[in-house]
């Protein structure tokens, strides 16, 4: 648990110890120290790393003990790698695959991958989106041309931009609106994750889950996409095309 200030409430800056005191004796020693990176720790952190060591790196475990999934506890791994200074941020991002010979404006598919695809490549292979929560989300090409990676669904593999083709075929089929369900609390074939909502549709015909299955729900992620590319409005529950994109059909 972080135990004293390591950045300034006011500017933001990182605070330096500019004294140390013993309550014992009363003296007192003056100088500039520097914060330890592990008292820069969240208490997420602190207790992933205590949990780690505990259980001697074994990554299984700690999803276990800590109730996680292999890709949540991966990605508290770096983010914990990244704190600490022992892991450069950029270099667990993918090489992007920019192949500037397909404009977004040439493009005359009405299909949502090829739309979404084609932008992304007009922006240099990236993008950064917004959940209807307002929570950026950094897109980006991977090498195959095909699939994508975002920094909020580390999952393998990753998404094929076919998932788009998916959600707006459920769209389509639902009059142009859907609930997104969810996938976290509820298993494929229940009410809020069954083949009319968003999160089931794709549990089914895209990651092929039979009823009874756990899903992984991406679609706060997909959403933000789609509303990105204009094809769809991100309501807080519900995914709606835009007129805009059913006038093109």
């Amino acid at each position: 648990m972080q135990t004293i200030l390591t950045t300034c409430p006011a500017c933001g800056q990182d605070l330096q110890i500019s004294a140390l005191h013993c309550a014992a004796c009363g003296l007192e020693l003056r100088n500039s120290f520097s914060i330890s990176p592990f008292e820069k720790l969240s208490e997420e952190q602190s207790t992933f790393l205590l949990t780690f060591l505990r259980c001697r790196g074994n990554l299984s475990t700690v999803q276990t003990e800590l109730s996680l999934s292999y890709p949540a506890a991966k990605k508290q791994l770096d983010d914990l790698l990244i704190t600490l200074g022992l892991m450069d941020a950029e270099a667990n991002l993918p090489a992007l695959h920019v192949d500037r010979t397909i404009e977004y404006e040439d493009c005359t598919s009405i299909r949502p991958s090829e739309i979404i695809k084609t932008k992304l490549l007009q922006n240099g292979g990236r993008a950064v989106v917004y959940t209807a929560r307002k929570l950026p989300c950094e897109i980006r090409i991977l090498e195959d041309g095909s699939s994508m990676w975002c920094d909020k669904l580390p999952i393998h593999p990753p998404y094929q931009f076919s998932v788009f083709d998916t959600v707006v075929e459920l769209l389509l089929i639902r009059g142009g609106s859907a609930r997104k369900g969810n996938g976290r609390n509820c298993k494929l074939g229940d009410p809020d994750c069954d083949e009319t909502t968003v999160v089931g549709y794709i549990g089914k015909h895209y990651s092929q889950k039979a009823h009874g299955d756990s899903v992984y729900d991406p679609v706060f992620v997909l959403a933000a996409v789609l509303e990105w590319a204009g094809i769809a409005q991100n309501g807080r529950g519900t995914l709606t095309l835009t007129p805009e994109y059913l006038a093109n059909l």
